[in-house]
């Protein structure tokens, strides 16, 4: 990548478009992950926050697993496995263009619940890919939507990420719940949170972090609030007031209650952005003595492109100078 240092990832992912880069990012951090790029497109995104396209297909048994594999070893090369899977009438294209693209947007909602990293690139590696790939500035704004959505009065959305939800005794909802959420009912336990969720019925974290929170506005799951990593009390409240009304309440951003993903987070809730802007809903951070009054603000410190940015420097915050790069 030539040029001035990409100043976050948005940027980086920007300039790599524009260049038609056909290669890998890779991205410390938690959780971290792995971008694909194909003559700049993103083709795939994997995380070990999200179910990829794989687990999408392979968990609930859209795919049976030897079919699957039957599908492998006669296309070796990964990058073109999704067209096997259609020449074998295991999927239609267009269902799997679906799968792989909101996989890629799941993934990068994924990366932007946790603290900001470094990133280094690398040659392509073969996966299975969306066709033809996501332009870097929609991803960024679909991410910045699905955070503003999913915050709420438990935090912002990496709250709710490390909540672990549980069943309110009582009679359960009978016949009228949709079968996408009484699903994802039948796998809260007090113990798995939405990411676990997620894994287990082969779906996208976001969809099931919708479903838990009109889970929760019926009445029927009740969560408290997680701790910060590394044991620093959580903002939100220990435990969440009852709702009276089972409507979910508009996000406060304005958004829509469609697939939007958000990047914005609360400066309180301790959560990273590797992907979107800064949400307007949340408080200004704190000034403090001697640094910069922003998150991001400041001298940028990442290295050359290729390169892992110096140490200590914010490659994936929020709100870093327009963070959807350009």
């Amino acid at each position: 990548m030539t040029g001035a240092p990409a100043r976050n990832l948005p940027a980086l992912l920007q300039g790599l478009y524009e260049e038609g880069f056909t290669g890998t990012v890779r991205v410390s951090g938690a959780p971290g992950g792995t971008i694909h790029l194909r003559d700049g497109l993103i083709g795939a995104v994997e995380t070990p926050g999200a179910p990829t396209a794989t687990s999408v297909l392979l968990t609930p048994g859209r795919i049976d697993d030897e079919a699957w594999l039957a599908a492998c070893a006669a296309e070796r090369d990964v990058d073109r496995l999704g067209g096997q899977l259609v020449a074998a009438g295991l999927i239609g294209a267009a269902e799997l263009e679906v799968v792989c693209t909101a996989a890629v947007f799941d993934a990068a909602f994924a990366m932007a619940l946790g603290p900001p990293g470094s990133w280094t690139l690398s040659d392509p590696e073969p996966t299975l890919l969306a066709v033809p790939g996501v332009e870097p500035r929609r991803l960024t704004e679909e991410t910045t939507r699905r955070m503003a959505r999913l915050s709420g009065p438990w935090g912002a959305p990496g709250e709710l990420a490390r909540v672990r939800p549980t069943p309110v005794p009582g009679p359960g909802p009978g016949r009228w719940l949709p079968h996408r959420n009484q699903s994802v009912l039948n796998t809260v336990n007090g113990r798995r949170t939405a990411r676990d969720i997620a894994f287990t019925l082969g779906r996208g974290l976001y969809a099931v972090m919708l479903d838990l929170t009109r889970l929760e506005a019926l009445d029927l799951v009740r969560w408290e609030a997680g701790r910060e990593p590394g044991g620093r009390p959580s903002t939100a409240p220990r435990v969440l007031p009852e709702r009276r009304s089972a409507t979910p309440r508009p996000s406060r951003s304005g958004a829509g209650s469609g697939t939007g993903v958000g990047a914005g987070t609360g400066a309180g809730a301790g959560t990273g952005s590797g992907f979107g802007s800064q949400s307007k809903a949340e408080p200004l951070p704190r000034r403090r003595p001697g640094g910069a009054s922003r998150v991001g603000e400041g001298p940028a410190r990442e290295g050359p492109a290729g390169q892992r940015p110096a140490a200590g420097s914010n490659a994936l915050a929020a709100g870093n100078d327009g963070g959807t790069g350009g």
